[in-house]
This record gives C-alpha cells, structure tokens and sequence, in this order.
C-alpha cells in the first residue's frame, strides 16, 4: 500500500472504511456480506448469486492466483469486492488477467486496505446492511443520502439468467434435463453431461406448458441471487411442474420448491457464505461439508403441514438444507450444487433425482 487512500465505504448506519480502489472506479449501492472461504474468489466474483451484493473477504490475501479461465460464468456480475490485502502480482501460471482487470473490464468496483475483521464483526453482530463504494472525498451526509434514496433492486434473476433457450448434449445420453436458469453456473452443466445427461437451459420465466413440450425427464432449477418471492413465475412454475416430472432444486431452486408447497422463508442475519459448512443427511446420518452461498433459508415449522419431508440439517444452526417429496419426486438442496452433484451415495439428493427419472423411463 503506498500513497493516498482514494476510496472508502460508508454502511447505513454512518460507519466509514478508508482504503484504496481496485477494479472499476465507478461509486455504487449494495447489500453487503462476507464469504469466510480461503480459496476462490475467482469463483466468488464470477458466482450470479452475488448480483447486488458487495462481498467482504475475510481471507486477508485476495488476488495472487490472478484469473484464469475456470470462472463460473463469462460476464461476472457481483456487486463489488472488499478485500485486506490485494496483490496485483499474480505467481499462478495459468492466469490470463489480474483480478484488477477483469473487475474493471466488468465494472466492478472494489477496495482494499481497510480493517476487513472490524468490518465482518460488524456484519455478524448487526446483520447485513446497505453499503456505498465511493470517492475518499465524498462527505459523509451526502454518502448517506445516496444510501437512503437506493434500493436494492429485484431484479436480480432475470439479469443474470440467459435470454434464449441453449443446449449442451454429451455421448451416450440416458436423460434429457431441463435446466430453468436462475444464475447458472457453468460447471453444473459439465456435472450433468458427465452423468449422461443431454441439457436444454432455459430462460428463468420459461412456462410450464414450453418444458412439458419439450418431453424432459427431469427439471432442475438452479441457484440465483435475491429473494425467492421476487420471481413468483418460478413459483408458479414448479406448482405446474410437481407431480408430472421429477424437479431437483438448488438455493434460490429449493426456496422457491418450500413456497410452492406453503412453506415459508425467512431471511439470515448474515447468511451462510464459505466453503466449510457441515450438513447432517438425516437418512444415514453422515455430515457433508458444504460450500454455501445464501441469505435466506426456509422456515422448519412451515414444512410440518405439507407433503415436503426435511433430510438435510446444517448443524451449527439446524437450518433446513435438504428437502424432499418422494410422493412428486420432488428433491431439493439450500446449499451449492458442485457437492451434492459429486456425492454417488444413494442417500444423496441428486442420485434420487437420478434414480426417479430413471423409474419413469423405465415405466414409460
């Protein structure tokens, strides 16, 4: 760090965080939350569940890999970044950019060199809040006008989701997939393949009537940023969905399952955002560490008086992480999809969803 600070953050509540900028320079309002992971912020920065949200990095020494070409998505669209320490330097062999560049050339705007663990603490003891990212010499009052006067917007979903129906098929297919694209991730779609299944990703406000034409053997619904009462055609959706294929959801995916069935959401006072989250499957008794990315969770006591079945706790603060309706084949996962995609334990949630599509072939 050497010269002059030139940018800071002001939280709503008047607090202020000096630092220097990094990435685009550009001042912008958004949730902020921290991800406790050591590892990715390449995965981090590219991930579409982080639309509108400014992420602290608790890990104090963010940018040495660089960026290589393993993001989870070509345009990254996060909020913004908090870093301790970022280096500029990057020692990977892989890289092709800095981090600095690729922010930049995506108008991310990011800072370092603030005190990164005052600023987690204040997260975790008063919950998360709205945040500006501006110039060192914008005064404090006119920082939070800009604050009270932004919302948040919610329309998160639809600017991350694609806009034209696209497929990805594999040798040897034994399932055909439709994939509702909330925030895809691009690795989902080479987990999928590598089980044999052909994908049709669509558009997250695809109708029902659309899917069903297309003869799949099963749905999946994926993660995505925001509230999941912000997209009630996903709702809508998988009411005219259960029942007449087998559904698989994931984050925003299994929020939106838990409505549809009459259950409830509620939001976290910090989320769950880190790669070493433990979830107890209930149905053999193993934990899973899982990586996770997700402000709201659903409501337990909502679940008691309908067909969806809890499978899955996290175990530091027994939130619902995996749900299931075997009745409408019907499964569902809170946490990220990579581990539960690579688990083959007949137990796991997606190797239901497998097997289910499998019985209605074999039924067919």
């Amino acid at each position: 760090m050497a010269g002059k600070m030139n940018r800071k953050i002001v939280l709503e509540d008047g607090s202020e965080y000096a630092g220097y900028g990094f990435g685009d320079d550009c001042d912008r309002v958004c949730e902020i939350v921290f991800n406790t992971s050591m590892v990715g912020y390449q995965e981090i920065v590219s991930d579409p569940t982080y639309m509108y949200q400014m992420v602290v990095m608790t890990y104090p020494i963010i940018g040495t890999c660089g960026v290589s070409d393993d993001g989870e998505t070509k345009t990254p669209t996060i909020g913004g970044l908090i870093v301790r320490e970022y280096n500029d330097l990057p020692s990977n062999f892989r890289y092709v950019k800095t981090l600095s560049e690729v922010m930049e050339e995506n108008h991310i705007p990011g800072i370092y060199g603030l005190d990164t663990r005052k600023l987690t603490r204040t997260i975790r003891d008063n919950g998360c809040c709205k945040v500006l990212i501006t110039s060192i010499d914008t005064p404090t009052e006119k920082a939070l006008e800009i604050i009270k006067n932004t919302d948040i917007p919610t329309d998160a979903v639809s600017k991350v989701s694609c806009k034209r129906k696209w497929y990805s098929r594999t040798h040897n297919a034994k399932y055909n997939i439709v994939v509702v694209d909330c925030g895809l991730e691009d690795n989902v779609i080479d987990i999928l393949n590598s089980y044999g299944c052909n994908v049709a990703v669509v558009p997250y406000d695809t109708t029902a009537e659309d899917i069903l034409a297309m003869k799949p053997d099963g749905v999946f619904i994926t993660d995505g940023p925001g509230a999941p009462e912000d997209t009630p055609c996903l709702v809508e959706l998988v009411n005219a969905l259960k029942g007449k294929c087998p559904i698989f959801g994931s984050g925003l995916g299994h929020e939106v399952i838990a409505l549809s069935y009459g259950g409830k959401i509620s939001k976290l006072k910090f989320g769950h955002r880190g790669v070493n989250h433990p979830v107890k499957n209930l149905l053999n008794g193993i934990v899973e560490v899982t990586s996770q990315n997700h402000g709201y969770v659903v409501d337990a006591d909502s679940l008691k008086s309908t067909k969806l079945e809890i499978v899955q706790l996290n175990i530091i603060d027994l939130t619902v992480e995996g749900m299931r309706c075997t009745e409408d084949k019907v499964f569902a996962i809170q946490y990220q999809t990579e581990s539960a995609l690579s688990s083959l334990d007949s137990e796991c949630l997606f190797c239901q969803f497998l097997n289910s599509m499998k019985e209605e072939k074999d039924n067919a």
